[in-house]
């Protein structure tokens, strides 16, 4: 018979006193200096209404004070925590999870069944070593692998945020930046989600966040296996800084032998490529969507063949779909020529076009021979009437060799014809 905390002591030996509480990662908080209060026989358990040692902590800064909301027993029956009653090893709803593994554990509802269903779980819990789960839930060969695709990797802790103000939403919160809860605005009060009750997310009935992930389980991608039987090779996206090679190595040695891992550390990416078509296809059934490594679910795919390489390459996509050309880029280049008796056209010139008529006047000079003056700068091409006038240099290939011409130097110029004249 249960008893409740204001009554008399009858059957205070089954009432449960604990020195730690079993908690998931997510309400235990990212804070591993945590100060939690214990009160012995705090409260009764929502579930068996037995009294039991209730913890009160605060799991982070500017998070809501949590507590313990049902009994170890109960905890231990459904392998759940005792404050959020999801799942430990997958963080999910319990009618999530019996769904996924199969399984119908009946929990009795009346009160002398639920009592003495309860003593025996306990009797069998004694016997165990505490961390495997007992009943239904603790024989069930492997897992399930809907629950590795809906499994969370890393804790939630936007779970354990403070209630949203009803205050601030009237518009008559005077507190401020000093008060606990949130200034947001509420979501739809006929939201499924905001009525939730704990014993039905306990039995694993009515949940409705459970209910969300399951139509979500439905509607999941899948891999499809591609028609080009000679494609090995698997991408594993997502990888970060921390996966290394031996260890990729270790998850697909089971699948059948490897032949290659390569490691792209700058695109974070590997590719892994199989001796054989079924090792190939067994290693990408069992890891889509399910490969967590080092707490990081990375991302399985196919690889692709060298054609569909190609096809891209050219403008054109695996499916067939032609591309757009990218404005500002430059065309293809021509076919190289296969005749080999064809003329070599080294400059692109038409069939009609002959080198004789080719203009060289852009090309430097070969060596040995000047360059001729620009035009405006060199010496005048007519002969002069003037009898006073210098006598013109010779032409430039007429010149004998080692004689350079300078026109400073010229007597005619330094004075010496004019005062030859009679000059100042």
């Amino acid at each position: 018979m249960a008893t409740s905390l204001g009554s008399n002591t009858y059957n205070r030996q089954n009432w449960e006193d604990s020195d730690f509480p079993i908690l998931c990662q997510t309400c235990l908080g990212e804070n591993p200096y945590i100060r939690m209060s214990k009160e012995k026989y705090g409260k009764e358990c929502k579930i068996c209404a037995r009294p039991f040692t209730v913890f009160r902590w605060c799991p982070g800064v500017r998070m809501r004070f949590k507590k313990t909301e049902v009994c170890q027993t109960c905890s231990k029956m459904k392998n759940v925590c005792q404050t959020c009653l999801l799942d430990l090893e997958f963080g999910l709803p319990i009618q999530v999870r019996d769904t996924g593994l199969s399984v119908k554990d009946e929990v009795p509802r009346s009160d002398v069944n639920k009592e003495y269903y309860t003593q025996n779980m306990e009797r069998e819990i004694a016997n165990t070593d505490g961390t495997r789960p007992v009943g239904l839930l603790g024989k069930v060969p492997g897992h399930s692998d809907m629950l590795l695709k809906l499994a969370r990797t890393s804790p939630y802790y936007k779970r354990n945020r403070p209630h949203i103000c009803s205050f601030w939403v009237k518009g008559e919160c005077k507190r401020g930046e000093e008060c606990p809860y949130r200034h947001e605005k509420p979501t739809d009060p006929d939201d499924p989600l905001a009525d939730q009750n704990i014993k039905d997310r306990y039995y694993g009935i009515n949940d409705p966040v459970a209910d969300k992930l399951l139509k979500r389980s439905t509607t999941m991608p899948r891999l499809d296996i591609p028609d080009d039987k000679s494609i090995t090779t698997l991408y594993i996206g997502g990888l970060g800084e921390d996966v290394t090679d031996s260890e990729l190595r270790n998850h697909f040695y089971q699948f059948g032998e490897i032949r290659t891992i390569t490691i792209v550390q700058r695109q974070q990416c590997a590719f892994i490529q199989f001796a054989t078509r079924p090792s190939a296809e067994t290693a990408a059934e069992k890891s889509f969507n399910k490969l967590i490594i080092n707490g990081r679910r990375l991302n399985v795919k196919w690889g692709r063949s060298q054609a569909a390489r190609g096809k891209e390459k050219e403008g054109q996509t695996e499916s067939g779909i032609m591309l757009e050309p990218v404005p500002g880029l430059p065309g293809a280049l021509p076919p190289p020529v296969s005749d080999d008796d064809a003329p070599a056209n080294y400059f692109n010139l038409g069939p009609s076009s002959s080198p004789t008529v080719m203009n060289f006047q852009g090309l430097p000079p070969p060596p040995g021979v000047a360059m001729p003056p620009p035009p405006g700068f060199g010496p005048p091409m007519y002969h002069t009437m003037d009898p006073m006038a210098p006598p013109m240099p010779p032409p430039m290939g007429m010149r004998p060799p080692g004689q350079v011409h300078y026109p400073s130097q010229d007597p005619q110029r330094m004075g010496t014809h004019a005062s030859r004249h009679g000059g100042p």
